[in-house]
């Protein structure tokens, strides 16, 4: 990390203790094609001996860096093929198994969370797929570390309505099987339209099928250091300005992000990947994504103009850091989890931020619908219901969206439920009372758009 200014290090520094600047993840993806096996438990001990060997020095060999350079490493995370490609050769499926293999691997290279319990299924369910999708409330229920996720929609594929009403059930299955937790399960567990397969954040990372044998993806994060820079900015500085100091702000987190990175796939012996641009806040105070946009002059987040105001900060956040790398990729933009962060958990509160405003902001943000807590009652045909609207966003629009719903178990509208840790903590807002069910039922394949007449 030689050759740069000593301007450029104190600065680094100071966005480190002052405004929460992070790695927050770095992430080793692995392909486990060669695990494959028709015996579903030879499968489970070749992914357990594949994992363990490349990831060995992971969680080392990161925290040898936080001590040299000082700047933190929130996760050590690992990334894998879909398991459900992965099992689907067994003679016999235990997808529950291969997740416990998941988990005793990652438990055993000390890393944070596994992803990679996947399968994609845009236009239709193999039997593998239908398995696994199947397992995914019992296998969240019994490992600590494993997180799922199912790719329903693309652009170019349409929606699979028949998994988007199968969905709704497994995330209430996931809920209710963790009750004693929040229904902790469903935070484990993500939905997709147009997922890519180099995102290294969780729930929802997996090792894409295009993707090198192994790689190191990044995240990198500062929500806190954004806040700061426009919070000092003079109150009647224009959007034009505004821009101009977040995309200056952004590929100086990015470039920090990247020296990292490279230094630690260097010390791994393995190849770069990508550097995931996006705002990932946590429940710290100042490191909220919520106070970005409060800071840019909405008394609070989920007011009108909250839709606008995160639509320039998306943009801005990738024209500075694309800038900074040449490898981009993953999610790459502004995350609005609810519980994750203290200024919406704040707003939604106060009433300020609804799911239907969370839903016009996915609009234009980096995912979508994220670690929202509802009702515990919740018909699961509603949550399919809002996964369906999510799903059409990400389709038009050709970008990732996501839904990523707790329904709380003996929980309603007004009431809190806690997580823990980087998932924090939300109030139980409230749903549309009128049912979607009819609708869902109908099930099929919602055709493709076009996009060649867009307007």
């Amino acid at each position: 990390m030689s050759g740069l200014s000593t301007d450029y290090i104190l600065e680094t520094i100071e966005m480190i203790k002052q405004h929460h600047l992070d790695i927050r993840t770095v992430t080793l993806s692995i392909s486990l094609r060669d695990c494959i096996n028709s015996n579903i438990k030879k499968t489970g001990i070749n992914i357990y001996d594949k994992i363990t060997r490349l990831a060995e020095n992971l969680t080392p060999m990161a925290k040898e860096l936080e001590e040299e350079y000082s700047i933190p490493i929130i996760n050590k995370r690992i990334a894998v093929t879909p398991i459900s490609i992965i099992g689907e050769s067994a003679d016999e499926y235990d997808y529950v198994y291969l997740a416990k293999k998941l988990d005793e691997a990652a438990k055993a290279v000390n890393v944070d969370f596994i992803g990679g319990f996947s399968a994609l299924v845009e236009k239709g369910c193999t039997r593998g797929d239908s398995a696994l999708i199947s397992a995914i409330p019992v296998a969240l229920k019994e490992t600590d570390r494993v997180c799922a996720s199912v790719n329903l929609a693309t652009s170019k594929a349409g929606i699979n309505m028949n998994a988007v009403e199968k969905m709704g059930h497994i995330i209430k299955q996931c809920a209710q099987l963790t009750a004693d937790k929040n229904g902790l399960g469903a935070a484990k567990l993500v939905v997709f339209c147009n997922s890519p397969g180099d995102n290294p954040f969780m729930a929802g990372a997996f090792h894409g099928y295009g993707e090198p044998e192994c790689n190191l993806n990044i995240g990198v994060s500062g929500p806190g250091v954004i806040r700061a820079a426009v919070a000092s900015l003079p109150d009647d500085a224009d959007f034009g300005e505004v821009a101009n100091k977040i995309k200056r702000t952004a590929y100086k987190i990015t470039s920090t992000g990247e020296l990292i990175g490279r230094e630690l796939a260097q010390r791994l012996n393995v190849p770069f990947g990508v550097i995931d641009l996006s705002l990932a806040p946590t429940p710290a105070i100042g490191d909220s994504v919520a106070n970005i946009l409060e800071a840019m002059g909405l008394e609070r987040c989920g007011t009108h103009g909250t839709t606008a105001a995160l639509a320039m900060l998306n943009d801005a956040v990738k024209k500075g850091g694309i800038m900074a790398s040449s490898y981009v990729g993953g999610l790459s933009g502004a995350f609005i989890p609810v519980s994750e962060d203290a200024g919406m958990i704040e707003a939604a509160k106060l009433g300020a931020l609804t799911i239907d405003k969370l839903e016009a902001m996915t609009c234009v943000c980096s995912v979508g619908l994220d670690m929202i807590a509802i009702p515990g009652n919740t018909p699961a045909e509603t949550i399919s219901g809002m996964i369906a609207d999510e799903m059409a966003i990400g389709m038009i629009n050709k970008k990732t969206t996501a839904v990523r719903l707790i329904p709380v178990p003996n929980k309603k509208v007004g009431d809190y439920a806690v997580f823990g840790g980087l998932l924090g903590e939300a109030p139980i807002i409230s749903v549309n009372k009128f049912s979607s069910e009819k609708f869902i039922k109908r099930g099929g394949r919602i055709p493709a758009p076009i996009h060649s007449l867009n307007n």
